[in-house]
């Protein structure tokens, strides 16, 4: 179960995979989404700079909404975290519609390829941040157009970055090679307790 923290946690994000690990781990949590835009390529040309500045405007969206609509925000410790797969330089987010969404299944078959996650930590009180990447490496097995039509028709692409949700306890399609299951559903979760735990000390 999730340690008693000394603020409440906020949790930037509609996911319903990082509702689902944090319910798990235990935690008590608000939810409170950013709806953020999000592009379509990385500004810098690289992954890791994406999903941090996405994970940290996520983070400061809804830490300046909370400060104009509450008084007492002294408590409150946000989460926010961005994850978008990553193939020949390209980020792999959200399709579009349907047709998109077999575009980047048909890229991903039969591939490793990186999935990325950024997290940023805003500690209210004190107005502070702390943030963090973590990657993984998935692979996708080889898709016939057959078994991609029987996927695209299950609708589990729709709001996936990579056209994907990881299925567990074991998925048909994907298999991780390196790296978390957490951080490849969204929210590593092994390093955030670690990072909760050293937060809930600072003063």
């Amino acid at each position: 179960m999730g340690q008693k923290l000394p603020f409440r946690l906020i949790l930037a994000s509609g996911s319903q995979g990082r509702r689902w690990l944090l319910e798990q781990a235990g935690y008590t949590f608000e939810v409170k989404p950013s709806n953020i835009p999000e592009p379509a390529e990385a500004r810098l040309g690289d992954c890791r700079h994406y999903v941090a500045e996405l994970a940290w405007l996520k983070a400061d969206s809804v830490a300046r909404g909370l400060c104009h609509v509450a008084k007492d925000v002294t408590d409150g410790l946000i989460i926010a975290a961005d994850t978008v797969g990553w193939l020949h330089g390209q980020v792999v987010g959200k399709p579009e519609d349907e047709a998109d969404a077999r575009r980047i299944i048909q890229s991903l078959s039969g591939a490793v390829h990186e999935l990325w996650t950024g997290v940023c930590l805003w500690r209210l009180k004190g107005d502070w941040q702390f943030t963090w990447q973590e990657r993984s490496l998935v692979r996708m097995k080889s898709l016939t157009e057959s078994e991609i039509d029987d996927y695209l028709k299950t609708r589990k692409w729709e709001g996936c970055s990579g056209a994907y949700a990881i299925e567990l306890p074991s998925d048909p399609y994907l298999t991780i090679v390196e790296g978390s299951v957490s951080n490849v559903i969204g929210l590593p979760m092994e390093s955030l307790k670690k990072a909760l735990e050293w937060v809930a000390v600072i003063k």
